[in-house]
């Protein structure tokens, strides 16, 4: 009698005691360092140097976005170009480098021999530029040392974006469609496959381009709080000359789609200006911004920073949770050692609008986060040190499952911006780099994976 007792008491604990988490597992590591132009060259054919010598055709800063594309093919959005070379302080070191994005394949293979249990080979297949074909407003380049900031390639019908921060029309507000200077830190494709979505630092804007192309066809209206008034080519002036609107290169970073393909969300790297102006938690939130596509009407949530420095980038797990990824400044590229690479899990159902609120108040109402992996954690236990951890992850994405041995696997797609500084300490050590880490169902801890539905234009699912 006694034996049952016990028995039946281990059984009860057993019952009562949660499901083990499966462990989320780096499944693959790669670099992309070449296309068939050569050596940390695009394929955006483009010949000649930047004014500050650099090639308008340079490789590099693929992680500032990352979207899937479906099966193995992948879309890589490098930011305004390789303005971490020093140039013209007056114009923050900032270059004609026309915006672009990289279609690429990222391809998986089982590992036959030691190490992690897949390799990981990415390829460039294209790259595409981003214009306009209506006329853009650039900068003269009067009195800061510089040329007009009107791109080489441009055409009659054709205006292209620019990373130059004074390509702006100085009466309008930083929201101005009209603006050729664009920031792209965001990126997701549209579930038909034909067209992609970008956000923008500089705007913030969001934007719609034709895939095939790279011509925008659509501004989305956001709100007006988020722009600033007075615009400036040195990030700093525009920083001290405002007192609201979103901090200069800190605008919006992240940009997610639903798997529905119907909502866009994007996400503010810091604090607007006028919400960090009041302290206390209010310095510490973020705007998510919810677009509907088809009607282009906008909500806002809340999201507090835990300990990170700011928020680069969020991606849809199903039609109302996320993955935002919180991060310092820290590691491979900035001479120091990695802390804060998180990924956390948030749930906008039922959060609250926070639009018509300042910031003391909707920091009140922020929507509540769990952890979902620490990348440095999970880097150290594969032999990845703080220091090579890299210091920009920018770019993440979800794609197709995957199985080792007998467990299927979720892949999360984690990618690095490099600034454009591959050979960072003078040995090609900092490389466009990815990373597949797969997780389980399990350790999504009740929520759904749901991937994004991705259709061919006869209407036919994936």
């Amino acid at each position: 009698m006694k034996k049952a007792l016990i028995l039946l008491a281990l059984i009860a604990v057993a019952a009562a005691a949660p499901l083990a988490q499966a462990q989320i597992t780096l499944l693959a590591t790669g670099s992309l360092t070449e296309s068939r132009a050569g050596s940390y060259a695009d394929l955006s054919g483009l010949n000649y140097p930047l004014e500050n010598g650099a090639p308008a055709n340079l490789l590099g800063g693929l992680g500032s976005g990352l979207a899937w594309a479906s099966g193995n093919t992948f879309l890589a959005l490098p930011d305004r170009g390789p303005n971490a070379i020093e140039y013209d302080t007056l114009i923050d070191n900032t270059a004609s480098y026309i915006p672009r994005f990289h279609t690429i394949t990222l391809d998986l293979k089982a590992n036959k021999g030691t190490g992690l249990p897949f390799t990981l080979t990415p390829k460039l297949k294209d790259t595409t530029l981003l214009y306009s074909l209506t006329p853009l407003v650039y900068g003269s380049g009067e009195n800061l040392g510089v040329g007009s900031g009107v791109p080489v390639e441009n055409t009659r019908f054709k205006s292209y974006f620019s990373g130059r921060s004074d390509n702006f029309d100085p009466s309008k507000n930083s929201g101005y469609a009209g603006d050729a200077r664009l920031d792209p830190e965001g990126i997701r494709v549209s579930n038909d496959g034909l067209s992609v979505f970008i956000s923008d630092e500089y705007g913030p804007y969001v934007y719609q381009f034709l895939r095939a192309t790279g011509t925008r066809l659509r501004a989305f209206k956001l709100p007006e709080h988020l722009f600033v008034s007075n615009l400036q080519p040195i990030g700093n002036d525009e920083i001290s000359g405002n007192t609201s609107g979103r901090t200069a290169n800190k605008g919006m970073e992240g940009l997610a789609i639903t798997p529905d393909g119907k909502t866009l969300v994007g996400i503010m790297q810091t604090a607007l200006i006028q919400d960090a102006l009041l302290g206390g938690d209010a310095k510490n939130l973020l705007r998510l911004v919810v677009i509907d596509i088809a009607s282009g009407k906008v909500r806002e949530h809340g999201y507090l920073l835990t300990t990170g420095s700011g928020v680069s980038e969020i991606v849809a797990l199903n039609n109302h949770e996320f993955l935002v990824d919180e991060r310092d400044g820290k590691g491979l590229g900035d001479g120091s050692k990695a802390k804060v690479k998180q990924i956390f899990k948030i749930d906008l159902a039922g959060a609250v609008d926070i639009t018509n609120m300042d910031g003391t108040e909707a920091a009140t109402h922020a929507v509540s986060k769990t952890l979902f992996l620490d990348l440095v954690a999970a880097f150290g236990a594969n032999g990845i040190t703080p220091d090579q951890v890299p210091a920009k992850i920018e770019g993440i994405a979800l794609g197709d499952d995957v199985k080792v041995g007998n467990t299927k696997y979720h892949t999360l797609w984690v990618a690095n911006d490099n600034d454009f500084l591959q050979d960072y300490s003078g040995a090609g050590t900092n490389p466009n780099k990815f990373f597949v880490f797969g997780f389980t169902d399990a350790d999504l801890a009740g929520s759904k994976y749901v991937p994004q539905n991705f259709w061919s234009i006869l209407g036919c699912l994936r």
